[in-house]
């Protein structure tokens, strides 16, 4: 009885276990789908007359020091031709200064639609995935036939791999300076984190104490199963590596704490079993050939 009343216990710590995982997991879900999904305004003139900018973040490039903004220019008071369908009423040119300095245009009765503009990303390094963080800073300025028209932001985060904390501040007369940080998802950091910890157990917990430890000190010979297992672990890991989120580039921390050390041992715990077997091998075959090839 004492028995089975420690297995219903065992049974149900592990059925608490799940669940409280399986609630941290969906906690985690909508407080990071919260925090993503939410619109920010930034730097909002009080004037009537004024150009708002939708502007979403894709497409972030870190290795190549760019990302995406689509823009999507909205007008406001005496600007806006009909309020309902966002159509100008005159000719407003919108200037976005940062990588390149990029020139947008709505003529009268145009709708807004979103055009995308490169913004550069500075003070960051690739290679330090996934603790990787970047800064950006643009100048959005817009004037009409009358001179300059009072600019406001309202951002929008939508690229899954990466996390942008935005900021926006009035530049004088001619503009808001949006600026902001750009980090690794939350998600992401989880994944790669996932990825270390699986890599190192695999290395150590799997191939090197249960595979070649087993194999090395009972002297068993070849066994191919297991050489076949460790070969197969010594591939995957680098698919598994290449399926990191974000793409990150060789070389980078990930690779230097855990990918680069896990291959070393599996490769190296596969040499030394291969070695051990063969030298298994031979003794056998000279111990069943030594008496059987001996003449009188």
């Amino acid at each position: 009885m004492s028995g089975r009343r420690l297995r219903d216990r065992r049974f149900l710590l592990v059925l608490l276990i799940l669940a409280v995982l399986c609630s941290a997991g969906i906690a985690l879900y909508f407080n990071e789908r919260n925090t993503r999904q939410q619109t920010r305004e930034l730097s909002l003139p009080t004037t009537g007359d004024w150009v708002e900018l939708d502007v979403t973040s894709q497409d972030i490039d870190a290795a190549g020091g760019e990302m995406t903004l689509y823009v999507v220019p909205v007008p406001h008071g005496t600007l806006a031709q009909d309020p309902e369908s966002g159509t100008f009423a005159r000719r407003v040119d919108i200037t976005v200064r940062s990588t390149t300095r990029t020139e947008l245009r709505a003529e009268p009765g145009e709708a807004a639609t979103p055009k995308p503009v490169p913004a550069n990303l500075y003070g960051g390094t690739p290679t330090d995935y996934p603790f990787d963080r970047y800064r950006f800073e643009v100048l959005f300025s817009a004037a009409d036939a009358t001179g300059a028209v009072p600019v406001g932001v309202v951002f929008g985060d939508a690229d899954p791999f990466f996390f942008v904390r935005p900021a926006g501040t009035p530049y004088g007369a001619e503009g808001t300076v949006f600026e902001g940080r750009v980090t690794r998802a939350r998600s992401t950091f989880i994944l790669a984190w996932f990825m270390i910890a699986a890599m190192w157990a695999l290395a150590l917990a799997l191939a090197v104490l249960a595979g070649a430890e087993v194999l090395y000190r009972g002297r068993q010979g070849m066994v191919w199963p297991s050489l076949g297992w460790m070969a197969a672990t010594l591939f995957a890991l680098i698919g598994m590596r290449n399926a990191a989120p974000g793409t990150p580039p060789i070389g980078s921390l990930i690779d230097y704490v855990a990918f680069f050390w896990a291959e070393g041992i599996i490769a190296a715990c596969l040499v030394v079993t291969v070695v051990s077997g063969s030298r298994v091998e031979h003794r056998k075959r000279g111990d069943v050939g030594g008496p059987a090839g001996a003449g009188p």
